[in-house]
């Protein structure tokens, strides 16, 4: 039973109203309207604007997990630094990788100085990566980019075999075979299978077949479709056994980020899931593909927690999702909720209702989908 403290203050009828809307971004939006300043705060007691502090702080640590000060200039200046996009723990986000360096290479292997070994016995080539674009968060295209910003994350979603050494000739069967598919699709540019061994498949100069639809941003722009942009590393596991992962699979994917941060100075805010990034323009709903939509171990890849991350395609171009996706992540991202705020808040500063201003932005998102279709030559459908 939760203890309750003799600190707490009474409640008033406005957080009880507050506490009947179940969607922290109406809920939010409606306190921000009832508090706002207006003739009445010239009356207002120290007593009442004491409650109104806890109020605020309180729901702040509901929706963004942290204290805000009493002060009202003081509390949206703070509510501004949290849920703006562009300046989430920046410090940590851009945190450099250890430098890691090739120290010898074989015509089948390649040692790094982390201790990273990459086998090379089934690399292939694939398409060029492409010179991709870059959007500002208004959908304008500001710049060009042509090497690796990220990194994605994904499961094989291969039948796996109990890990167990009795086993070993099931894993290891499995192991080639999901290997030998993950080829033959160009689908990843590295795959690490259940015992840590770490295998190119695609070229790094190459794009590989691994994000689809997808969208991300950093603190230069916005990424659309990332299969040239971001480079694939594949776990071999499944979406519905994420547990399964074993130790040495986290521990080579680990050595495997650090090696690929330092060749192309990605920051780590840019290394992510297949979850976090993959939208169906259809519907206009995230998580596509939903590998890592929970339970990536980004700690134990000496990662912070990516899950806490915005998610552009949320905010920038207006994708939203349903309750089966929540089902599947099994728990909610904080990236989630403030994107969701952000959204309700550019909508209120817009003058628009929320639906209305996310119509906005899934045009803007449509637009960019035409016209890359048609700089890259496909057949576009209107």
């Amino acid at each position: 039973m939760a203890r309750i403290s003799i600190l707490e203050p009474p409640v008033s009828a406005l957080e009880l109203r507050a506490g009947q809307i179940a969607d922290p971004v109406e809920r939010l939006r409606f306190l921000r309207q009832e508090m706002r300043p207006k003739a009445r705060l010239a009356k207002v007691t120290a007593r009442s604007h004491r409650r109104a502090g806890w109020l605020a702080a309180g729901l702040a640590a509901l929706v963004v997990l942290v204290p805000v000060p009493t002060g009202s200039a003081e509390t949206l200046a703070r509510e501004r630094l949290l849920v703006s996009p562009d300046t989430t723990n920046p410090a940590i986000m851009l945190e450099p990788a250890p430098r890691v360096w090739l120290v010898d290479r074989s015509g089948s292997s390649e040692l790094y100085s982390n201790g990273l070994r990459i086998d090379l016995r089934y690399a292939v080539s694939n398409r060029p990566r492409r010179q991709f674009p870059i959007f500002s968060t208004g959908g304008v295209r500001q710049g060009e980019g042509n090497a690796p910003v990220g990194i994605v994350y994904h499961t094989t979603e291969s039948n796996l075999a109990p890990f167990e050494e009795k086993e070993n000739r099931r894993l290891q069967v499995s192991g080639r075979s999901s290997i030998e598919v993950v080829r033959q699709e160009r689908a990843y540019h590295y795959q690490i299978d259940r015992f840590g061994r770490v295998f190119r498949v695609v070229q790094e100069s190459d794009a590989a077949n691994h994000a689809g639809a997808s969208v991300w941003a950093d603190s230069r722009g916005v990424y659309v479709n990332l299969n040239d942009s971001f480079l694939g590393v594949s776990l071999e596991g499944q979406t519905s056994a994420a547990e399964a992962t074993t130790p040495a699979q986290i521990a080579s994917a680990k050595v495997l980020t650090e090696m690929l941060r330092s060749r192309y100075a990605i920051p780590a805010g840019n290394c992510v899931t297949h979850a976090q990034v993959s939208v169906n323009p259809q519907n206009m709903h995230i998580g596509d593909h939903t590998d890592w939509a929970g339970k990536f171990p980004y700690a134990g890849v000496g990662l912070p927690d990516n899950y806490a991350i915005p998610l552009a395609s949320l905010y920038v171009f207006g994708f939203t999702y349903d309750s089966v996706f929540l089902r599947v992540t099994g728990t909610r991202w904080r990236g989630l909720d403030l994107a969701e705020l952000w959204v309700a808040r550019q909508a209120a500063a817009e003058g628009a209702e929320t639906g209305k201003y996310r119509s906005v932005l899934r045009r803007r998102y449509k637009d960019i989908e035409v016209a890359l279709k048609e700089e890259q030559g496909e057949e576009v459908v209107k």
